[in-house]
């Protein structure tokens, strides 16, 4: 129980300070070559905070990653391929 009442803890720690500072998206994001495309396109780089699981499609490349994602911040995991991952490194909160 005590385990259960200091993660409880912790974890509305992070969201009343994420929504201090900015939003946050709960749950599961998932992004598809194509929505980074559209970002990248639309020359506005995404800026990524969830608390959950972030997602990247495996048939994006490290160099669209890059072009399309200013920043990610995941309190939970991030799934993409090893060469995403080694990409955003730096962009990584």
């Amino acid at each position: 129980m005590e385990a259960k009442t200091a993660l409880r803890g912790s974890l509305l720690r992070a969201i009343s300070q994420s929504v201090r500072r900015r939003s946050l998206d709960l749950g599961l994001q998932h992004y598809s070559r194509e929505d980074l495309e559209v970002a990248r396109a639309a020359g506005q780089p995404l800026t990524i905070r969830v608390l959950g699981l972030v997602s990247i499609a495996s048939d994006v490349t490290p160099e669209l990653a890059r072009a399309a994602i200013a920043s990610v911040s995941v309190l939970g995991a991030l799934q993409a391929s090893p060469a995403v991952k080694t990409a955003l490194t730096d962009r990584m909160r």
